[in-house]
């Protein structure tokens, strides 16, 4: 496969990592004369259920959702498309050595490098999870320590696409998503959220500091009970050295129940920050090559041995739109239609005060308007700017033509979908809870059946197993009424409550 070349521009080297659903390779961006990584991943050993065309619909999204998230902790996303069998996704080269390797390199591994590391890491899940965006698989081989220092994090968006169904066994026998440091949320395939990447950098941290994670087993659903019901070790019985905060911390993130852990990264960094090297302080030791203390040592510092290269000029802002509404609804509507979705967010973000001033903000265009804007925003991943918008048509819609409307429950039903994207579990339900009557009182029996399935995904995320258990055997009884024993929901059904009982028991 050496000298394959994607895309007519992109000329495959040497293979830099592999797994059981693709390949990463070194690259010649030939277009533009630079080195460049190419992610080759196989749609047929994702998802054996999932066609391959919508495979590819949801990687190019998920592509597109991610290369909104702006940080230096990220690794930059150039193109991302389908050639063949593969979809490829290109990325910057990143040099340095995949964390990973750096603790096997350096064991016992400093207890002031796990903090270092984990303060970069929560960062940049603070950016992710702001979009909102779930990494939903980080681990030590996703991110990667550069020469000076500063930690990138790999993968973004990638582990959404293929972790349809994180329990599932693919044909080869290897499970999607990596058991070791799954969420019990996760692993019982419930509704995730950044509550449920925090469980993963503790997994992380845990292991940084212990040399192990923190549980282990021969299969991956002996891994994955281990996480429903062992308690993890706590890493001062291994190392007493380890500040007593540090393995509360640890603890905490490793909370089987949601909302035991922190709640955020944000306050994950507040307690992480007073162990963290004090500037200037490294004891003679200014911070070498791949010292993940070395940004809080010498921050801004440049790297070793190296002039910095001059930061690349922004692109101009999108000029916004002027008052001739109906040919920027023209312009909106032909990029909508060239895919070039971003663009059109910003154009109506553009149009509707303007459009509010000239007609007011009762008056059928601008509703129109509004209504375009929030559905382009949820096609976007923009679900925290789509939810007010969302709200506020779900109110003018009520007072209009009453709660059981089937346009006022469908601007619920979506910000209920943002809610739970948003990792807002107990809204979500709350949400759906409300629109629930109205659906099961004939407006729209298949919406109560999607309804009352989320329900349930969302009751395991926020721990309730038992209520859980109960709302998915009453609807797995309904749905076998309704559409008979083979239909899809109801084998995904007996899935779900397949894994309940085996990981909770009858």
């Amino acid at each position: 496969m050496n000298g394959r070349v994607i895309a007519d521009r992109y000329e495959l080297s040497t293979v830099i990592g592999q797994g059981g659903m693709g390949q990463v390779w070194t690259a010649y961006d030939r277009r533009l004369d630079r080195r460049v990584a190419v992610k080759l991943l196989r749609p047929d050993r994702m998802a054996a259920a999932t066609a391959a065309d919508e495979m590819r619909r949801r990687f190019i999204r998920e592509c597109r959702v991610t290369a909104q998230v702006a940080h230096p902790g990220l690794v930059t996303v150039h193109d991302a498309g389908s050639e063949d069998d593969d979809l490829y996704l290109v990325m910057q080269y990143v040099e340095g050595a995949d964390l990973a390797d750096h603790l096997a390199e350096h064991e016992p591994y400093p207890w002031t490098w796990a903090v270092s590391i984990a303060a970069q890491l929560c960062a940049v899940l603070a950016a992710v999870h702001a979009v909102p965006i779930v990494h939903r698989d980080l681990k030590p081989r996703n991110v990667m320590v550069k020469p000076d220092g500063t930690v990138t994090v790999l993968d973004l968006g990638v582990a959404s696409v293929i972790d349809t169904d994180t329990t599932r066994l693919t044909h080869t026998g290897s499970p999607i998503g990596s058991p070791a440091y799954m969420a019990p949320e996760q692993a019982m395939g419930g509704a995730v959220g950044p509550y449920t990447d925090l469980y993963a950098l503790g997994v992380l941290i845990h292991e940084l500091l212990s040399g192990n994670v923190p549980f282990t087993g021969p299969t991956a659903l002996g891994v994955l009970h281990r996480h429903l019901y062992e308690p993890p070790l706590p890493v001062r019985r291994i190392r007493p050295e380890i500040p007593e905060p540090l393995e509360t911390l640890v603890l905490r993130l490793l909370a089987k129940d949601p909302q035991h852990r922190p709640s955020g990264a944000q306050e994950v960094y507040r307690e992480l920050a007073p162990l963290l090297p004090a500037h200037g302080n490294g004891n003679g030791t200014p911070g070498g090559p791949l010292d993940p203390t070395r940004p809080f040592l010498r921050p801004f510092a440049p790297w070793p041995d190296r002039v910095a290269a001059p930061a690349p000029t922004p692109a101009p802002a999108p000029t916004a739109p002027g008052l001739d509404v109906a040919a920027a609804v023209d312009e909106v509507k032909r990029l909508l239609g060239e895919g070039a979705i971003t663009q059109a967010v910003d154009m109506l973000g553009g149009i509707l005060p303007a459009a509010a001033a000239e007609h007011g903000e009762t008056s059928p265009v601008v509703r129109i308007l509004r209504k375009q804007y929030a559905t382009t925003l949820m096609d976007d991943g923009q679900y925290r700017r789509a939810l007010p918008e969302l709200r506020r048509l779900a109110e003018d819609r009520a007072a209009e033509a009453g709660a059981a409307d089937p346009q006022t429950l469908q601007y619920r039903y979506d910000a209920a979908q943002c809610l739970e994207q948003l990792g807002e579990p107990a809204a979500a339900l709350a949400e759906y809870r409300a629109v629930l009557p109205y659906y099961e009182t004939g407006v729209d029996p298949a919406r109560a059946f999607d309804v009352r399935h989320r329900m349930g995904n969302l009751l395991l995320a926020v721990g309730d197993h038992t209520a859980a258990q109960q709302h998915l055997q009453s609807l797995l009884y309904d749905a076998e009424r309704a559409y008979g024993h083979y239909h899809p929901l109801p084998e995904a059904l007996r899935r779900a409550l397949e894994r309940q009982q085996r990981f909770h028991g009858p």
